[in-house]
């Protein structure tokens, strides 16, 4: 099976086919300097077989290229970036401090 992904940006999704077919798309809602992922779905029949993997591995990888921050809202997203931590620097830390 071979799993390809593209940013179907009209729709604020990146999209995983399997062999051609959909298998699972990853929602995000992005700003020029940040994306965020805000949810996840594979399709029963593709669960277990490296869609939403792919999915997040493929977003990241594009959101490191274009040099913007990651807001992992979705859990499966903060999941697999706790469990690969060369993907943790993406992520958006918000630094600002309230006032006293």
């Amino acid at each position: 099976m071979t799993i390809t992904v593209e940013d179907a940006s009209a729709e604020s999704r990146y999209v995983a086919r399997a062999d051609g077919a959909t298998a699972g798309f990853a929602q995000y809602i992005r700003t020029p300097e940040l994306i965020a992922f805000v949810h996840t779905e594979v399709d029963p029949s593709y669960e277990g077989l490296g869609v939403g993997s792919a999915l997040v591995q493929a977003s990241l990888d594009e959101a490191r290229a274009a040099g913007v921050r990651v807001l992992a809202v979705c859990p499966f997203y903060a999941g697999w970036i706790a469990r690969h931590p060369a993907y943790a620097d993406l992520l958006y830390q918000n630094r600002s401090k309230v006032a006293d």
